[in-house]
């Protein structure tokens, strides 16, 4: 074989004549003997391809396509006249599993001439229904876990060697898996499984590292033709989940749950102060979300129709304390100066000893820490969007109780936690509440008379619109969610209603009812309903203090690199999802930067999870890339205080928004003291809005 591209002094004119083969989507392509198996080439092209059974076309996993026509560009002329004919073992399969007119199994077609094959995303036999994308990203498969099918001699009393002995030959013969390792409980069941499959078995080997010896974690009587994978984001508020095939890489099963840690403390820190506080506090909250992970694997695993023993492989991310409490490990720490980390590399574990309950040899895989409060799930959202494969500067923010940030390109990334708290999250607001049927998620207020508008979860008119009422009267309007608090602020600045520095203008009263007065501050009534909901004083404080923590961490990250703006901006976490770019620009929590590039990205960190499910190769690449993120501590910056006060005004008070300022006109400066009144305080100049 001859990879295109290489030299060609030592071509021969025979390699010369070697049909060349493309492969598509990857686009590798070689010059092959004639008569080599597609399968084979693929192989030495690497190229993914997936087969279990070893070449004797009972899989079906190894389906291709031939492409028929003139491809100019890669100077190939492709049909099907160019690839063998069916033959008997292809004849079989298909009477008995059925093989489309197009399709060929790719351990039985050899190749008689120039080709473009494309390999289908959807080669899977028997394969599960994909319920929910979690991503639309192509992830190349490269899973630690391979099912690879034997026949296994039968003993001989002339040759003396064991059934595992003789099990390792024929891996090493069929599949080239030398010096294998076996999960202890497999010892035991050997003899009856090869006698129960005929001397026919599959076994699934797991190697993640290349320097460490494969395992066969896995063995069953016959051909077993699928192994499935869990991707987990295990965060303080929720615990989202994959389960997906190893095989085809698709995703068969989505869910999340609430993280039942909560009943322990609304917030990380309280999760820790619990912990040092409670002899048994670690112990309770380690089997409490241990416990939440296993029901969520019964979840996906029944809306996949999957049995749970089928799951080989796990990865997963999460905060640092998360972390440490998933993994057993006292977070104490992680709650005072230095927060040092038990462990910041990536750990591998048999998933029983941390009492999961799949296969008893699934292995279990977490992606490293970047810092004591930047933590795995900061790592494969990273993974992810890859700011350091990018020639642009680009942020990445997780906004959380505590938000991880990440700044860089592919010259240098740095990365810090910032202590928003959980205002955004609804805690610490009046009439705040978590994102759930009949909170408040979208805010728009009239400049002119201040009367609002607003839309509900669970209804999809707008407060103002005909038929409102009758929607909500299912649901209720029962408080306001992260996204509106945002949206509220942002637009009660816009409007006039509050200032730059976040005071409530009482001489409003006299224009709007909205304005109410509660004793020497002001406050802004949302819904005149029950329950009443109000955005007080207290409300836009509390979201001052977090967006100042949020933008005074990005500024510093901005500062170590040495840039005064950023070119693109991701807002992961499922918060971010919901989040409006334009608002969050107008209320300072993010710095200036053109809209169109401002994108929220949803879990990115379960996506980096999904990719280091998936390929093994995504494992060893975020380990070398964390090993080189500068980690930023912004409690011992002697600037951070400074620009914590400028942040606290909106949207800045020093720092110039010209690419917000073409989209929003936003207010001419304001002072108000802190009871809304004041000298000023009832004149104000504003240009109309766009």
């Amino acid at each position: 074989m001859r990879i295109e591209g290489e030299s060609e002094t030592n071509m021969t004119e025979a390699s010369a004549k070697e049909p060349l083969v493309l492969f598509m989507p990857s686009g590798k392509r070689g010059r092959f003997p004639v008569g080599t198996p597609v399968l084979e080439a693929a192989r030495k092209l690497g190229v993914y391809v997936e087969s279990v059974c070893g070449g004797r076309a009972t899989c079906g996993r190894c389906q291709i396509e031939v492409q028929e026509g003139n491809f100019a560009k890669h100077k190939i002329v492709s049909s099907n006249d160019h690839i063998s004919a069916r033959g008997p073992k292809e004849e079989r399969y298909d009477k008995v599993r059925g093989l489309p007119e197009n399709r060929r199994l790719s351990c039985s077609a050899l190749i008689q001439g120039d080709l473009v094959i494309d390999v289908p995303q959807d080669t899977v036999v028997n394969a599960q229904v994909v319920r929910k994308a979690a991503t639309d990203r192509v992830i190349e498969r490269n899973a630690a876990v391979q099912l690879c099918y034997v026949e296994v001699d039968e003993p001989d009393m002339h040759k003396p060697l064991g059934d595992l002995d003789r099990l390792k030959v024929m891996l090493e013969k069929d599949w080239g898996w030398k010096d294998l390792l076996i999960a202890p409980h497999l010892i035991p069941q050997i003899q009856s499984i090869l006698r129960k499959g005929n001397w026919g078995v599959t076994a699934a080997i797991h190697r993640d590292m290349d320097s460490s010896r494969p395992f066969i974690v896995g063995l069953w009587p016959g051909l077993k033709n699928e192994a499935y994978g869990i991707a987990c984001d295990i965060g303080s508020t929720t615990i989202a989940m994959h389960l997906v095939s190893l095989l085809s890489g698709r995703i068969v099963g989505s869910s999340g749950t609430s993280n039942p840690q909560i009943r322990f403390g609304e917030d990380l820190m309280s999760r820790v102060s619990y912990v040092m506080m409670n002899p048994d506090g670690r112990e309770a909250m380690t089997k409490a979300v241990r416990e939440a992970v296993n029901g969520l694997i019964g979840k996906v695993c029944a809306e996949g129709e999957v049995d749970r023993h089928d799951i080989l492989d796990m990865v997963f991310v999460a905060n640092p304390i998360m972390h440490h409490l998933f993994l057993g490990i006292d977070p104490t720490e992680l709650g005072q100066a230095p927060f040092a980390l038990a462990v910041s590399g990536a750990l591998q574990y048999w998933a029983h000893e941390l009492d999961i309950e799949v296969n008893r040899g699934a292995r279990l895989y977490t992606l490293p820490c970047i810092a004591g409060h930047v933590g795995a799930d900061a790592a494969g959202a990273t993974l992810s969007e890859g700011p350091y494969r990018q020639d642009r500067m680009m942020l990445l923010v997780d906004v959380g109780t505590n938000a991880e940030i990440v700044l860089g390109n592919r010259q240098r990334v740095v990365a810090a936690s910032s202590p928003t708290g959980p205002a955004f999250e609804g805690a610490e607001i009046s009439s705040g509440q978590r994102a759930a049927p009949g909170a408040i998620e979208r805010v728009r207020i009239d400049p002119v008379t201040l009367e609002p508008k607003f839309r509900v979860i669970g209804v999809e008119k707008w407060s103002d619109e005909e038929g409102f009422a009758e929607q909500a009267a299912t649901v209720g309007v029962t408080g306001i969610c992260g996204s509106a608090i945002i949206e509220v602020v942002a637009e009660m600045y816009l409007a006039g209603v509050i200032s730059e520095d976040g005071v409530v203008d009482g001489s409003m009263a006299e224009k709007s009812p909205r304005i109410l007065q509660n004793g020497r501050t002001f406050s802004y009534l949302l819904h005149d309903g029950e329950p009443r909901i109000t955005v007080t004083q207290n409300d836009i404080r509390a979201i001052q203090l977090a967006k100042s923590a949020l933008y005074a961490g990005i500024k510093l990250l901005m500062e170590k690199q040495g840039v005064d703006h950023v070119d693109t901006i991701r807002f992961a976490g499922a918060f971010g999802s919901f989040i409006d770019p334009k608002y969050a620009m107008v209320l300072g929590l993010i710095p200036d930067c053109d809209l169109d590039e401002v994108k929220a990205v949803g879990n990115a960190a379960g996506t980096g999870a999904l990719m280091a499910l998936l390929n093994r190769d995504h494992r060893r690449e975020i380990e070398r890339t964390v090993a080189h993120i500068e980690k930023i501590e912004t409690a011992l910056e002697p600037n951070f205080q400074q620009l914590f006060v400028n942040a606290m005004a909106m949207p800045n008070k020093v720092d110039p928004f010209p690419e917000l300022a073409k989209v929003v006109a936003l207010p001419e400066r304001k002072v108000l003291s802190d009871d809304g009144g004041g000298e000023g305080g009832g004149r104000r100049r504003r240009r109309s809005r766009e």
